[in-house]
Formats: C-alpha cells, sequence, structure tokens
C-alpha cells in the first residue's frame, strides 16, 4: 500500500496503536519490531482487542484482508503517514530538544500556550522515533499550534525526526555532557543537537534562544533568533528573587514598563530558562503577560522533576527522572544556596558517560562535599568508586534497608539520579 491509501484509511480510522493493550475500537495496529519484542506476532490480537486494520512488515502475518503487509517496515510506515499527516496542516510547529530540561519546558510552554490556542504537545516523554510520529498523528483541525519534544542520544536521530515533523520553529534548552556513549563527546553533543538549527536554517524557520550561552549562540549558524536569558541584550529578560525551595522570579521585556514577579511550584534556580523560554515563546504567539503569568504559576511538575515532596517527616526535593553532569552540577548549586537547615544529599549514578564516567562521578562527588549537605549518601558502583566523605550503597534497595535503622527526620532531601537507578523508590522511605 502506498502511504497516500493509509492515510485514507487513517482518515477514516484516525487513532492509532502499537500496542494491543491499548487497542481503541476502530483504531489502526502498526506492528514494530524491537531487539526483544516482534510486533508483528499480535496483529491478529489487535484486531480481536478492536482495532478495525493492522500493518506488518512480515508476510506471513498477512492473512486476512484487514492485515496489510507494508515492505518498508512498520516503523517507516508509520513515520511517513505521521509525515504525510503533518503536511495537511499549516500551522506553527516548534521542536524543543537539549540535554536537560526538554520536558519542563515542553509542558510550561504548553501551558502558557494554551490560554489563547488549542495545543497540541508531546504527552509524558514520546519524544523519540516511535513517540513523535504518534503525537503527531494526534494533529487535527481543531489545533492552532504544535508542540513536538524530541530527543536522541546518537548523531542523526534529530535531523530524522525534524524530518518527519517539519519545524517551523525551534528551542535547544543547552547543551552539556550526557549520553557520551552515543555521541562520543561534548562536540558530539553539540552537532547531534544543532541538527535542528541546522533544519530551520535550510527551511527558513526560525528559533527561540538562551541569549547568555555562548555553545547555542555558537551553533545558530546565522538562523533568526528570539531571545531569552537574564543579559540586557535578551528580549525577555529574567531573575531569581528567591528559591527556598520554590523558585520566584521577576522578569520584562526589554525596553517595556512593566516588571512582573511570578512565584512557582517548581524547585531549583535551574528552571528559570526554561520558565523565560516558556514566556517568549508565549509573547510570539500573542499570549497577554498577566495569562503567561498566571499558567507559569499554576503548572505544578510531575514525573520527579523538580517536585517538592512534603511528607511526614522530611522535606524532599525529587528530581530523580534522569541526571547527567551538567544536570547534576546545576542541581547541587541549587541545593547549596539553599537556607535550609539539616541539609541531606542522596545521589545515584549517572549512566551512558562511557570512558568519561568514572572522572564525571568523581566530579560530582567533590561538588557533593561542597554542598553544605550535613551527609552525603552516594548510590551506584560508580559513585562507590568515588574518593569522598560519603555512605555508598551498590542499590536504592540497600539503601532502602539502612534508611530502616537509620531514619530521617527533619531533613531537607535531595534525591537524584538516572531514572535507571530507580531513586524516585526511595521517596517512601523517607
Amino acid at each position: 500500500m502506498t502511504t497516500k491509501e493509509i492515510y485514507a484509511l487513517f482518515v477514516k480510522h484516525p487513532f492509532i496503536t502499537t500496542d494491543t493493550r491499548k487497542c481503541i475500537p476502530g483504531s489502526l495496529f502498526f506492528a514494530l519490531k524491537g531487539e526483544t519484542f516482534n510486533g508483528n506476532l499480535f496483529a491478529q490480537k489487535a484486531l480481536q482487542e478492536g482495532c478495525s486494520y493492522a500493518f506488518v512488515d512480515e508476510p506471513e502475518y498477512a492473512d486476512n484482508q484487514r492485515v496489510f503487509y507494508v515492505e518498508k517496515g512498520g516503523l517507516k510506515t508509520l513515520q511517513d503517514l505521521a509525515n504525510y499527516h503533518r503536511r495537511q496542516f499549516t500551522i506553527p510547529v516548534l521542536a524543543i530538544t537539549g540535554t536537560n530540561g526538554k520536558t519542563t519546558t515542553k509542558e510550561l510552554i504548553a501551558s502558557v500556550l494554551s490560554k489563547g490556542h488549542k495545543v497540541l504537545y508531546t504527552q509524558g516523554n514520546l519524544n523519540n522515533h516511535i513517540g513523535v510520529p504518534l503525537t503527531l498523528l494526534r494533529m487535527t483541525g481543531e489545533h492552532s499550534v504544535a508542540v513536538i519534544e524530541m530527543g536522541a542520544n546518537h548523531l542523526g536521530e534529530i535531523a530524522e525526526l525534524c524530518a518527519i515533523a517539519e519545524p517551523t520553529f525551534g528551542l535547544i534548552t543547552n547543551v552539556g555532557k550526557a549520553h557520551l556513549e552515543g555521541f562520543g563527546s561534548f562536540e558530539g553533543v553539540k552537532k547531534a543537537k544543532g541538527e535542528l538549527y541546522d533544519y530551520l536554517k535550510a527551511n527558513n524557520g526560525k528559533i527561540f534562544i538562551q541569549g547568555d550561552n555562548i555553545h547555542l549562540s555558537e551553533m545558530t549558524n546565522g538562523n533568526e533568533c528570539m531571545r531569552y536569558g537574564q543579559g540586557e541584550n535578551n528580549l525577555i529578560i529574567g531573575s531569581v528573587v528567591s528559591c527556598d525551595p520554590y523558585l520566584t522570579f521577576k522578569w520584562q521585556v526589554r525596553g517595556g514598563k512593566y516588571v512582573y514577579t511570578v512565584q512557582t511550584k517548581l524547585t531549583g534556580s535551574y528552571n528559570l530558562d526554561n520558565i523565560l523560554a516558556a514566556i517568549a515563546v508565549g509573547r510570539h504567539f500573542g499570549i497577554a503577560p498577566t495569562d503567561t503569568n498566571k499558567a507559569i504559576g499554576e503548572y505544578v511538575p510531575t514525573n520527579n522533576r523538580s517536585q517538592v515532596k512534603q511528607t511526614a517527616k522530611n522535606t524532599l526535593i525529587v528530581d530523580a527522572y534522569n541526571a547527567n553532569p551538567a544536570s547534576m552540577t546545576v542541581a547541587l548549586e541549587n541545593f547549596r544556596d539553599l537556607q535550609m537547615p539539616s541539609k541531606v544529599l542522596i545521589l545515584g549514578d549517572m549512566r551512558e558517560l562511557g570512558v568519561d564516567s568514572d572522572k564525571e562521578h568523581q566530579k560530582i562527588a567533590i561538588l557533593a562535599e561542597q554542598s553544605h549537605a550535613e551527609q552525603i549518601i552516594l548510590v551506584g558502583p560508580f559513585f562507590g568508586a568515588t574518593k569522598c566523605n560519603a555512605i555508598k550503597f551498590e542499590s536504592a534497595d540497600a539503601l532502602k534497608e539502612w534508611l530502616k535503622e537509620h531514619p530521617q527526620e527533619e531533613k531537607t532531601i535531595l534525591i537524584k539520579g538516572s531514572n535507571s537507578m530507580r531513586m524516585e523508590s526511595l521517596v517512601d522511605s523517607l
């Protein structure tokens, strides 16, 4: 079948699934394959669960009139369909990538834009070669703007996602040391993230940029820029008022007569850039400052990103969705500056750092010792090999057992680590 023929089916059945546990009646099932699974095996089950049609890339599974064989593969077929669908619309599409803060920035931008637009935006962390197409296929005539998060851990992935989503605007939150196993080096990270700028340059797109970030400025390559940051040369200028533990900030438009002060439900001064990005995007798309401030003040972080959780015993700062040297550094700097008594650090290993892993973990261990914490607890084999004054555990489970005998009370505790370290599982023990 051609993409146009598949699209004709999609128009009649505008719901897509790749999971037989999520079959909406009348939807289309795309069989995807990975190292440990083969979606072709579940095509018949998808039909039984309510899907109208299924697409497989192994011909032996196309055994009835409602199962179609697609030679180029289920994933490529899904991506081509998403691109075809995206081309039916002329609404602005903003792509967001970066080392840290992608999801928080995406959600803040969506919250601000929703004050004046029907916004299509990436749900959760569906920001890869599967998630981006699934997001685009939710686009309808009701939407007036789309915000698409793009993640990557290898060169070429952002370029591939841009070819599918065809963004008209772009935003790179920052560039730092992360996924070095895939990117090879910090320069590799810059090149990979810069693929978004390259696409926009070639297609007359515009970028929103943290104007004080030297690395991002070097990468722009002559793109038209809308700048935000703390420096006076930016269009949107902001600064931190306080952060104990919630962030309060002020902002203004350069040359404007009004200065706005907003209290957020986010922790971490490092979130100022994410917030200013949302303000810049909102301004460009016609959102009034009062509505922008309301959206930012109402936004509540989820999924263990910059969350403050008050338990019966402690105040927890839970930032345990992911971790890399850049995000660890700013989190520790923010924690150091918190004017809170009895501070405790609980840090888990940072993953995917390749040959730099030992060195980067030692750097973070040194920063931890400078954070004014009364106790430092490190989890994982990489932190376990560092030289520092800390209590060390092989895993979060081992730490939980220790906490039964050494309960923490009336503490302010930062919990951070890579998602695979399961640091969020410690919350119930604290």
